[in-house]
């Protein structure tokens, strides 16, 4: 018998719904390489979500700057390119 799960969801997360623009960083030590997603909003929100956790949340931040600099202490580097959400929406 299959069952559906009718708990409340939490509250959606301000930077997923509202993004300005991501990037895909990888850790190219590996193989495959490691992926991981970097969204920010206007106002510099960021949040960085790993796909192979169901998308959690691994790091927060309200400045781009320090997302970058966690993501390259972890030795990440950025894909060239930046998907803008204005791009998708035209």
């Amino acid at each position: 018998m299959q069952t559906t799960n009718t708990t409340s969801s939490p509250a959606q997360d301000r930077v997923k719904n509202n993004w300005e623009f991501t990037e895909v960083w990888i850790d190219p030590m590996l193989s495959p390489p490691y992926i991981l997603l970097l969204l920010c909003d206007s106002e510099d929100n960021c949040q960085i979500y790993d796909p192979a956790q169901s998308y959690k949340v691994v790091f927060s931040s309200n400045d781009y700057n320090a997302a970058k600099l966690w993501l390259l202490e972890d030795e990440y580097e950025p894909i060239e390119g930046r998907l803008l959400a204005a791009e998708l929406a035209a």
